[in-house]
């Protein structure tokens, strides 16, 4: 038995996705990180206009998030797209590309809003992890 969440992108009777699991299952610590927008350090908005940049950010936030708990991005098992245009989706997921593996894509949702906290953010990303009983790995 593995301690990684088992990935299954297109269970029998579904149409594989694209760019997500439809189903992810794992024994271990639950690890909810809240869902992060393009903010750095400072609460400033960085990418103002710039899907991908703010995307990016939001990628990088979510990493630093993780590793406050031991995580990794290859503990994801569920992440939470909410985007003010349908359209960014495209640079979200190649902000999302850059970090994930391609063979253990996360289940995912992706949601247009009319808004998200402030008006200069136009995606926020949330996610869900699992991590092995033992504890928190070095990260």
């Amino acid at each position: 038995m593995t301690d990684r969440p088992t990935y299954v992108k297109a269970p029998e009777g579904l149409a594989p996705g694209t760019g997500y699991s439809h189903v992810v299952w794992g024994t271990g610590r639950f690890v909810a990180v809240s869902g992060q927008c393009a903010f750095d350090e400072r609460r400033e908005v960085v990418g103002v206009g710039d899907p991908l940049a703010q995307s990016r950010r939001v990628f990088e936030n979510i990493r630093r998030a993780l590793a406050a708990a031991g995580a990794t991005f290859d503990d994801i098992v569920k992440l939470t797209y909410f985007v003010t245009d349908i359209d960014h989706l495209a640079q979200v997921r190649t902000a999302r590309d850059e970090v994930l593996d391609p063979e253990r894509l996360p289940a995912s949702s992706a949601v247009q809003v009319s808004a998200l906290i402030l008006p200069e953010l136009l995606v926020e990303i949330e996610a869900y992890a699992l991590l092995p009983e033992e504890g928190p790995r070095g990260g």
